[in-house]
């Protein structure tokens, strides 16, 4: 019965701030910061990420979108963050419905920092 409550499919996970932060450097993640403008101008972000607000991520990473951001492929790792993880998670599952692969949540941005990662102001 509890069996039926179980997703069969690829999860968002989280991942470990120092990971993300490793794999990046090396070029083996892709980070991509879904919070909106504001935010971003309020506190910067991370170092090498994208931005792309989470309002306009079904556009830009729709292979099937005229406005597709060629950046971004569905076999390259992903690794959202925002600022506490909530919208960094939709936006991982939305990601995995598209047909991306490997989808990671950093958490917020202080993960991120926490993790040894640099921020570049907005």
């Amino acid at each position: 019965m509890f069996g039926l409550f179980k997703s069969s499919g690829p999860r968002v996970e989280r991942i470990a701030p120092a990971d993300a932060v490793a794999r990046a450097q090396k070029g083996e993640l892709l980070v991509i910061d879904v919070r909106d403008i504001n935010e971003l101008r309020a506190s910067g972000k991370a170092k090498g990420a994208l931005h792309i607000p989470m309002m306009l991520l079904r556009t830009k990473a729709d292979p099937k979108s005229d406005e597709h951001d060629k950046r971004l492929a569905l076999d390259k790792p992903i690794a959202l963050y925002c600022a506490s993880g909530a919208r960094s998670q939709a936006a991982g599952n939305l990601m995995l419905q598209m047909g991306y692969t490997e989808v990671y949540n950093i958490g917020g941005l202080g993960d991120w920092r926490a993790g040894g990662g640099l921020v570049n102001p907005a």
